[in-house]
């Protein structure tokens, strides 16, 4: 049988063609030029991005963390949380959040008294209630440690509720403090849709669920009815000021009006004990000036959850027409 089997031909050039060797080098050599500059850049992404996450990590960690070396003083320490903005479920001066930070306020063994510093306009009824709440139990659980308010802008409705239960309170003389009311507002559009010709139709089960529909006319029974859920609240802020406030309240039921005071007008109806800042109460009124931030905060995981959630149920609350009332 013939042996039909040749010997591949080669795709390399012959040795004598030096031209087409000395491309072939120069092609070699720039694929491995490439390959380094490949490899180089891909090492220099993931420095960058490791010294990102470093650095991210870092500014959480430092805006979070406690003041350690002053936890470890040996004369203590007084602790500050804050309230900052509307009271109310789902932001940051949420019930949960202040109750959290001034429960590890009260708890630290190094604690010689705990400064609440508000800049609120107010804000849910039911939220400063908690607050005030809890402030009076943990102030009845640890008696040795006294809290103090200190008034920053404002501290009014809600803020000035929470406000009271401290044993004293301080602001500027600029501040605003007070309006101890409770307010809640719509609108009316009955003669508007009338004019243009709209009709509105609603449909419910309960003689008083559409009673503050702004497109209907008002229902002079279930205002009646409204107004009286409004005057208990209203009782109820008023009497958690005289609880807390007691004797130094001036004899004026204007204090009760819901007018706002500056921090200066405040002293004179009994409604702030002195004029001063943090600092100053911490370093005059408690004695010890080092200051340790107890207020609880979110990871930015948490409030990108909360914000989304409160969101939603505040689509649904509109949508619904179920606003509350409000502390102002």
């Amino acid at each position: 049988m013939e042996d039909n089997w040749k010997e591949p031909e080669s795709v390399l050039p012959d040795k004598d063609d030096g031209k087409a060797w000395k491309l072939i080098e120069n092609l070699a050599e720039g694929a491995l030029k490439e390959q380094r500059r490949a490899r180089r850049w891909g090492i220099f992404f993931k420095l960058l991005t490791f010294t990102w996450l470093f650095a991210t990590i870092g500014i959480f960690y430092s805006a979070f963390r406690v003041d350690v070396s002053a936890l470890e003083n040996p004369d203590g320490h007084t602790a500050l949380v804050d309230i900052g903005g509307v009271i109310a479920d789902g932001n940051d001066a949420s019930a949960d959040i202040i109750v959290g930070g001034l429960r590890a306020a009260f708890e630290d063994p190094g604690t010689r008294g705990v400064i609440l510093r508000i800049n609120s306009p107010g804000g849910s009824p039911v939220q400063a209630g908690y607050i005030y709440d809890e402030i009076r139990r943990l102030r009845g659980k640890y008696p040795e440690t006294p809290l103090y308010s200190v008034i920053m802008d404002i501290g009014a409705s809600g803020g000035y509720y929470v406000a009271a239960a401290a044993d004293e309170i301080y602001a500027d003389k600029a501040s605003l403090v007070g309006s101890i009311g409770v307010v809640s507002s719509g609108f009316g559009f009955v003669e508007a849709i009338d004019k243009l010709g709209i009709t509105r139709r609603t449909y419910t089960a309960g003689e008083y669920k559409a009673f503050n529909d702004p497109f209907q006319p008002v229902d002079e029974e279930a205002t009646a009815r409204w107004q009286e859920s409004l005057d208990s609240i209203h009782n109820q802020f008023v009497n958690a000021v005289k609880t807390g406030r007691g004797d130094r309240l001036a004899d004026d039921e204007v204090i009760f009006s819901g007018m706002v005071w500056t921090g200066e007008n405040a002293v004179r109806l009994g409604l702030v004990d002195g004029l001063g800042s943090a600092g100053y109460v911490a370093r005059e009124v408690v004695g010890n000036e080092t200051i340790v931030d107890f207020t609880a905060r979110l990871s930015p995981l948490e409030k990108f959850a909360r914000d989304l959630g409160v969101g939603f149920t505040g689509a649904m609350i509109k949508t619904l027409g179920l606003e509350g009332v409000t502390l102002r």
